[in-house]
């Protein structure tokens, strides 16, 4: 191995770990407002199903027995 190719290998690493960081860091400085914006997506879940009132809430369906169609039918 020369130094040639020695000098050109700790170019190449030295130029891939500026890279890798660089990323890292662009990442990393992202991630807080990413953050932030899914916990007012949270709250604001949170909050919308605590603030509907009975009204807008959907019946929940009850099982219905068998013949009670029949019933409606004959009345």
């Amino acid at each position: 191995m020369s130094w040639d190719q020695v000098t050109l290998l700790v170019l190449a690493s030295s130029g891939c770990v500026t890279l890798l960081l660089t990323q890292i860091s662009e990442v990393l400085s992202k991630a807080p407002p990413i953050i932030r914006a899914w916990r007012r997506v949270q709250d604001e879940l949170r909050r919308s199903g605590h603030d509907r009132s009975t009204a807008d809430r959907p019946d929940p369906e009850e099982p219905s027995e068998e013949g009670e169609e029949e019933r409606e039918t004959v009345e």
